[in-house]
């Protein structure tokens, strides 16, 4: 005769995905912080912060972000001196940059300014017009070694002891 208990069972574990009572861990990273500038804002003025931004309104003055990335999106317009690690162009940008890391102008981005950069990319379509100075890696290390460095004391000339002063007035 037939089982239904046993044969419910069997089925069951034959035709079910397999599970060894082991739950998979979901690893869930920070989400990336970053501002974004909307495209009906107009800031004028310094704009700085210690996360990413995403710029896809207008900026007049100054952006530094020196440990993030700046990207220009396709409704972007910047006239802007611009320092941060990692700069991405797709929009309209008026101004110098400089990156620490890498300056990537996409196709329909434009650049009118002068450039310091140890990497660049400009994509087929893009258009770059200023000076380009491509820095070394040695040139990174020896300015990171020079602020990390402690400032030797100045020299000055030293006091007279106090009490010599004090004979000597007498």
């Amino acid at each position: 005769m037939l089982q239904p208990a046993d044969n419910s069972q069997k089925n069951s574990a034959q035709f079910s995905p397999s599970y060894n009572g082991v739950v998979p861990v979901k690893t869930v990273s920070a989400p990336m912080e970053q501002a974004t500038i909307g495209r009906s804002l107009v800031i004028k003025g310094e704009v700085s912060g210690a996360e990413s931004l995403y710029v896809d309104g207008r900026i007049e003055g100054t952006i530094v972000m020196k440990d993030n990335r700046v990207t220009i999106g396709r409704n972007g317009t910047v006239a802007a001196n611009i320092t941060a690690r990692e700069v991405v162009i797709m929009g309209k940008v008026n101004g110098n940059i400089d990156c620490s890391d890498r300056l990537d102008i996409r196709s329909e981005g434009s650049l009118v300014g002068d450039v310091i950069t140890p990497r660049i990319s400009v994509e087929d379509g893009a258009m770059l017009k200023g000076s380009i100075q491509v820095k070394t890696a040695e040139a990174k290390q020896e300015k990171q070694q020079s602020q990390t460095k402690p400032e030797a004391p100045k020299a000055t000339a030293p006091e007279p002891p106090k009490t010599m002063a004090a004979t000597a007035s007498a």
